[in-house]
């Protein structure tokens, strides 16, 4: 079939979107290389679609739709939302994305390349022909082109080859793709979306989250839309969710029950319902995190799959919790998110703490006592604090300790409290034992960027402090703030402050760390020692080894050309790059892979894709960097040429 013919099929309603599928997540880049493969005529594949009768077909967007026989488009929504952008000049009804990605294409007829507008590099160029115009105005278009093209002396001569090159940008309109059609009255949406999982297996899967929706869209068409409004209020707040986290908080507060199956058939006043209830009962968890326990932003929210249930509760006890409740529930968030409780069986384990909820009264004891059996035993233990890097469970734990106890800034000797204003007094971690110095001494990453040799303090202290060793330092800030070392578990013997000692430094502070857990612990209890008795059937307890994580920075030399790098990127007047970025399990939360330097949004939001600089790392990194969508560098130089010919161009 034309995409010419195609296009017509949209506009008609005779083909669309289904409900199921994402949005647009395109950038410049792909959509300039599919239109560079399609001018010289290469392959861009075929397209797939689901032939099904319009009654029964729940398509994206306010477009409509036409009677009889639709197809819905399974595999070639990109490309066909791409072409649909460039060669109409606005979005198909059904989309949802960012229009910038295919606005303002070019192509220069000398060099042949397509390039999205710059007005310096452009502006007093004639060889640079706007694609979609030309598209729009097909030969009528063509041919006032070539008139301004030869009343030029400099370009008059090649206005033949010109014609021929503006010619085979039009005949794309012409390009015949192949369609392949799933057909049959046996092809139900669950065998469709199955379908196109395989189809789709090198990409990201539809989940299960995501055929609910598409079941609850065709009955409310607006769901998705609402959803998206919440998500983005508590992104604002710096906390991040997808629409399967929120779905499973609504079904949880509808139903009382995990699995998705059991919104399928719930009407859609009933969802808009338990929406509302969700959004007002994760709104106060969120708050009670917050305030209680200090965790304030993203990075340090953990066990987000807990949420569910504490909002599943409260929105049962219609929010009605007093002090020692909501403490109870609190010192249960805690407990599970250390010991991950939802990082595999997510759905299993929810359903057994949501009946464990079903008393209203004692429910919160049954839930608390489920846990202890299940790990073994919920007093912390110096040895789980031995993992690293910022994705280690106990990396939150201890961001917690310094909002909500005594822990000074070592600067101002000011409290940590998460009341501090100011962009400067905005928490940092800090590494105590430089990294430079202690990869000089050779000390391997995992101990280098060991939980227990991170502290919080304000922007400006760590600046300060800079890559100082605390044998150095640590007196200077004791002199100046008496107990502010201290107030941050820090050991007082000053031969532990020794970079040779510093894994006995690193022992000597998690012990520290794991009385003051279990004290503030105990506080969540208002004293109460019931839950860290040992349970009634003993099991051995769970101890966190050292998280596993692939990549990240191995030496100081490496550290130093990505900070060079950066300070380059910036004097091109782009962003900086994230150090040491993390990726962590979508389902999860556990932390993948470690990139040296990246910059998850491109280099120019919207406009390019996410991109990374992998220094010396092995190919499982690579392909992990490659499967979660990022373009990846592996010589600075290679990233360099890069950003002066496809990004600043």
């Amino acid at each position: 079939m034309k995409i010419s013919t195609i296009l017509d099929h949209i506009d008609s309603g005779h083909m669309a979107l289904p409900e199921f599928q994402r949005g647009y997540v395109w950038n410049r880049e792909q959509v300039r290389g599919l239109f560079d493969s399609l001018y010289k005529r290469h392959p861009v594949g075929s397209l797939l679609v689901w032939a099904t009768e319009s009654t029964g077909a729940h398509h994206r967007g306010d477009g409509h739709i036409a009677s009889g026989v639709v197809k819905l488009l399974l595999d070639g929504q990109q490309r066909m939302t791409s072409l649909y952008g460039v060669l109409r000049g606005t979005p198909p009804a059904f989309f949802d994305g960012n229009a910038q990605a295919f606005t303002n294409l070019r192509f220069h007829l000398e060099k042949q390349e397509f390039e999205f507008y710059q007005p310096i590099k452009m502006q007093d160029d004639s060889l640079w022909i706007d694609v979609t115009a030309l598209m729009k105005g097909g030969h009528s278009g063509l041919g006032a082109s070539l008139a301004l093209l030869a009343q030029k002396p400099e370009t008059a001569a090649k206005v033949g080859d010109y014609a021929g090159r503006l010619s085979n940008i039009l005949g794309i309109a012409e390009i015949e793709l192949h369609v392949e059609e799933v057909t049959g009255r046996d092809k139900t949406i669950d065998v469709v979306v199955d379908i196109f999982n395989k189809v789709n297996s090198g990409g990201t899967k539809l989940s299960k989250g995501d055929l609910a929706l598409a079941k609850i869209c065709a009955d409310w068409p607006e769901a998705r839309d609402r959803m998206k409004h919440a998500l983005k209020g508590w992104t604002k707040a710096d906390f991040h969710f997808n629409l399967d986290w929120l779905l499973r908080n609504i079904n949880t507060v509808i139903t009382g029950e995990a699995k998705f199956q059991f919104l399928h058939e719930t009407a859609p006043e009933t969802v808009a319902d338990g929406l509302n209830r969700a959004i007002v009962a994760i709104d106060r968890v969120l708050n009670m995190i917050d305030g209680r326990l200090g965790l304030d932003h993203n990075q340090v929210l953990f066990g987000r799959y807990a949420i569910p249930i504490m909002a599943h509760y409260l929105d049962r006890r219609k929010g009605q919790l007093d002090a020692v409740e909501q403490d109870k529930l609190l010192f249960w968030y805690v407990q599970s998110s250390m010991w991950g409780r939802f990082s595999s069986s997510t759905e299993s384990s929810l359903d057994k703490d949501l009946a464990a909820l079903e008393d209203v009264e004692g429910g919160l004891d049954h839930l608390i006592a489920q846990l202890r059996l299940w790990h073994g035993g919920l007093m912390v233990e110096p040895g789980h604090f031995t993992g690293w890097s910022l994705g280690a469970r106990f990396y939150p734990v201890l961001y917690m300790l310094t909002r909500v106890g005594e822990a000074k800034d070592w600067g101002t000797g000011l409290p940590l409290k998460s009341q501090l204003l100011g962009q400067m007094n905005k928490l940092e971690v800090h590494h105590i034992f430089p990294k430079a110095k202690l990869y000089k001494k050779n000390y391997q990453r995992a101990e280098v960027n060991a939980v227990a040799n991170f502290c919080f303090l304000t922007k400006t202290t760590n600046l300060n402090i800079s890559a100082s060793l605390p044998e150095n330092y640590f007196p200077k800030v004791e002199a100046k703030h008496p107990g502010t070392l201290a107030s941050q578990w820090i050991p007082m013997d000053p031969e532990l402050w020794k970079v040779d000692r510093y894994n006995d430094f690193l022992a000597a502070r998690r012990v520290l760390l794991t009385e003051a857990t279990n004290r503030f612990m105990l506080d969540l209890l208002h004293g109460n020692e019931t839950f860290f008795t040992a349970p009634a059937t003993p099991v051995p307890p769970t101890t966190e080894a050292p998280v596993k994580i692939l990549g990240g920075i191995d030496s100081e030399g490496e550290e130093q050309e990505l900070q060079e790098l950066n300070t380059w990127i910036m004097e091109q007047s782009l962003p900086a790059g994230m150090l040491m970025h993390e990726i962590a399990d979508p389902e999860t939360g556990s932390p993948v892979v470690l990139l040296d330097l990246a910059w998850p949004n491109g280099l120019q939001e919207g406009f390019s894709q996410p991109v990374a600089v992998l220094l010396n790392e092995g190919p499982e990194v690579l392909a992990l960097a490659n499967r979660y969508g990022f373009r990846y560098f592996t010589r600075i130089e290679d990233f360099k040429k890069y950003v002066r010919q496809e990004v600043i161009g």
